[in-house]
């Protein structure tokens, strides 16, 4: 970090790809309990972090087209994301730290990255500037929201120091 960067006070990650994968082959996203697995490394290096009080907070921005496209319900999805969260973190995620778009890919929402709204309500929510948020994403809409919101972008494969696959 250089002298005149802020430290990060928020931290939001993307969800597949980023923090979790499928178990199932061809399935880009879990729909149900026993599909999905922390990627190798992940629990590891969020341990370095300082959480709560006194140190950052986490988010997790996340497009679940499968919930437009009937796979899940919302429900269904958060309860995934919830899961995912407690696994990844250690701790359960804090009311207010997950935000889904359940929009299906096609229809053109507000809330689907690229666009920034997520990231903006999680901004706001947590009381971070967007110098002082990072959002970590492994595809290009994920930095194409950070770059909307003004926030910093990390590509996952960095930050949690795996090999560059894309």
């Amino acid at each position: 970090m250089s002298s005149s960067e802020r430290p990060i006070r928020l931290y939001v990650f993307d969800a597949d790809g980023t923090l979790r994968r499928t178990t199932v082959p061809g399935l880009p996203c879990p729909n149900k309990p026993g599909e999905w697995e922390l990627i190798p490394g992940v629990r590891e290096r969020l341990k370095l972090i300082k959480w709560g009080e006194g140190g950052a907070r986490f988010g997790v921005a996340t497009n679940q087209g499968g919930v437009g496209l009937g796979h899940l319900t919302l429900g269904a999805a958060r309860g995934l994301l919830e899961e995912m969260a407690a696994a990844a973190f250690g701790v359960p995620p804090p009311p207010g730290s997950i935000e889904i778009c359940p929009h299906a890919p096609h229809w053109g929402c507000a809330c689907r990255k690229p666009e920034p709204g997520m990231l903006l309500r999680l901004m706001r929510r947590f009381r971070a500037a967007p110098e002082e948020t990072l959002f970590v994403g492994d595809m290009d809409r994920d930095e194409g929201a950070a770059r909307a919101a003004g926030t910093r972008f990390m590509w996952a494969h960095e930050f949690f120091g795996w090999p560059d696959v894309r």
